[in-house]
């Protein structure tokens, strides 16, 4: 089989830092194929590059998977992680996590240490061109994973918080997990964890944020309401999304990844609409 490596960052497109990445991984190792999973996650936002790489994931072949994302100035060791057929490299700073849990959780983790296996000399504002992208490409054709370096014990790796999603009663807890460019919020919540409180696609979903509520039709596209209405419908994650159709719903209804919200039924009694 053909190695494959992927890569996912906040560099953009506007100018060669992808191009350059690509670069170095082909002039290490040619025969590799290269996937870009997405290069317009916003300048260091974490919690975003996770959700996309974990929702990704069980859709990539095994291979090494690159994930550059990490808050401007922030210095985190650089990680390599195996779990299940996948090898995962990137910043200490939880962007691997869900992804790894994905993949049936980590069985090994070790740190990038091994200077040989660099691009020289490093930029310290460019890992992943020379730091990822050549070990990437090592370990895509070939190179044993201790060779990278020390062992990590995988308890002492950052992680982030796993997404909140409870069924409770009538209602179904949970969170924002991640709001994209056009202020789509995804949810923790699952199309199934809201059959199991009734609501299904063509019914009426209540959202309440805090004391805060707005009923909303759910449906199989955003495409189903009018422009500039809210609807909610389920992605192809599996997970339920609140959205305007051609608008901004995280900005209208004040929701940053990591609101708490709480879903139920239309046909629930409730008090008239407070948004």
């Amino acid at each position: 089989m053909t190695p494959v490596i992927t890569l996912l960052t906040d560099y953009g497109l506007a100018d060669g830092s992808v191009a350059a990445c690509h670069g170095v991984i082909v002039l290490t190792a040619p025969q590799v194929r290269i996937i870009d999973v997405c290069h317009l996650v916003p300048t260091g936002d974490v919690r975003r590059a996770a959700a996309i790489l974990a929702q990704t994931i069980p859709h990539l072949p095994p291979g090494v998977h690159v994930a550059a994302v990490s808050p401007v100035g922030a210095s985190r060791r650089a990680v390599a992680i195996e779990a299940g057929e996948h090898v995962f490299l990137g910043p200490d700073n939880g962007v691997l996590s869900w992804a790894v849990t994905a993949a049936g959780g980590a069985r090994t983790a070790r740190e990038l240490t091994n200077e040989d296996l660099f691009r020289k000399p490093v930029s310290p504002t460019f890992h992943g061109r020379d730091v990822f992208a050549p070990v990437a490409a090592r370990l895509a054709t070939g190179l044993p994973l201790a060779e990278v370096g020390p062992e990590i014990p995988q308890e002492r790796l950052v992680a982030l918080r796993t997404p909140t999603s409870l069924v409770r009663d009538d209602e179904v807890e949970g969170e924002v997990l991640s709001v994209d460019d056009h202020g789509n919020v995804q949810l923790s919540i699952s199309a199934a964890d809201l059959a199991v409180v009734g609501v299904r696609p063509g019914g009426t979903l209540v959202v309440w944020l805090g004391r805060r509520h707005v009923s909303l039709p759910f449906r199989e596209t955003f495409a189903a309401v009018p422009p500039g209405e809210l609807v909610a419908f389920t992605d192809s994650a599996g997970l339920v999304v609140l959205a305007i159709n051609t608008g901004d719903a995280a900005q209208r209804l004040a929701l940053p990844p990591g609101a708490h919200v709480r879903l139920s039924s239309g046909s629930r009694r409730t008090p008239p609409e407070s948004l």
